[in-house]
Parts: structure tokens; C-alpha cells; sequence
């Protein structure tokens, strides 16, 4: 029987812009992912998503449209004034964003679940600096020792006036034997 944790309103977001990285966070039991639940969220540390990096991205998904890849045509064409990355490029960031500021010692499976909600909010331009705030709406228990902690996640480029992305994220998380 699963045993859902709710907690009045939406957990306590920062400013999407954070000024420095929180420090790295353990969560070494269920317990502790329920303590912290509801609490202000956690700040990654920065990535640049240069052109390279949408290049690669391009080439292995085959997403080559020309917004990503085509520079001059994108600086012509665009609205952006520049190419932008793919939101499957920063939505696949989220794990190292996350593994920047977050850690389950003691865990012996931490698994994507999967997504509630995606939303897009404006573009990342190449060569932004990029970073992410994990807070922890919901925790979930599905038995002893293991949980679904649903994440309520914001992505934003440094100095933009609104985020890029937000995501609500599920993710299980089992410690000790089972």
C-alpha cells in the first residue's frame, strides 16, 4: 500500500537565477527524504551548453533542424537571434544537474520514473550557462525502505528575465536490501 506524504501548497522555489550552488545534499534514507520534503530547493551547479554540445545532441538523436545546428541561419532567421538547444538536451541534463547537488548514500537503486508535467518556457541559447533547483514536493512511500520523491524542478539561463523549463519529476529511490 502506497502512503503519499502531502504537504499544504508548493514547496518553496528560489529565484530562478541562484546566485551559487547549494551544497551537495545526501539523502542517506527514506526518513530524511521526508524530513526534507517541502523545504526551499536545492541548486545545481552550473553547465555551459555550448554548440558543441547541441551539435553532438543533434547528431546522435538526429534532430538536425536548423534552429539547433545552422548558426547563420539562426542568427537571420531566428527570434532568438541565435541557435538554441534542444529541450530533450536540457531535459537530459537533469541528471547531472541533480548528481551536482543531490546524493542518496546508502541507496542501491536510484531510478527515473519518469515525468508529470514538461513545459518548455523560453529557449536556451547556445553557449548559456544553465543551472537547476530541485524541490521536493512530494515523497511517496511504496514499502518499507523504498520511495517515489516527486521533484518540482526549474531551469534557467543565467541572466534571463523568466526560467526554460519546468518538470516535475519522479523519481524511486530504495535503500538496503530489497
Amino acid at each position: 500500500m502506497q502512503q503519499a506524504l502531502k504537504l499544504p501548497g508548493r514547496p518553496r522555489m528560489p529565484d530562478h537565477q541562484p546566485c551559487a550552488p547549494s551544497a551537495i545534499r545526501p539523502f542517506d534514507s527514506v526518513q530524511s527524504l521526508v524530513d526534507f520534503a517541502g523545504q526551499p530547493a536545492i541548486v545545481s551547479s552550473a553547465l555551459v551548453i555550448d554548440q558543441k554540445m547541441i551539435d553532438q545532441f543533434a547528431q546522435l538523436t538526429h534532430d538536425k533542424q536548423w534552429i539547433h545546428v545552422d548558426r547563420e541561419r539562426a542568427v537571420a532567421e531566428s527570434p532568438y537571434g541565435s541557435t538554441i538547444a534542444h529541450g530533450f538536451l536540457v531535459l537530459s541534463l537533469l541528471s547531472y544537474w541533480q548528481a551536482s547537488c543531490i546524493t542518496f548514500p546508502n541507496a542501491n537503486l536510484v531510478l527515473n520514473y519518469g515525468f508529470d508535467k514538461i513545459r518548455y518556457i523560453s529557449p536556451v541559447p547556445s553557449g548559456s550557462s544553465v543551472s537547476a533547483a530541485f524541490a521536493l514536493a512530494q515523497v511517496t512511500l511504496n514499502r518499507p525502505g523504498e520511495a517515489r520523491c516527486s521533484w518540482k524542478v526549474t531551469v534557467g539561463v543565467q541572466d534571463a528575465p523568466r526560467p526554460s523549463v519546468h518538470a516535475d519529476w519522479q523519481i524511486l529511490v530504495r535503500y538496503g536490501q530489497g
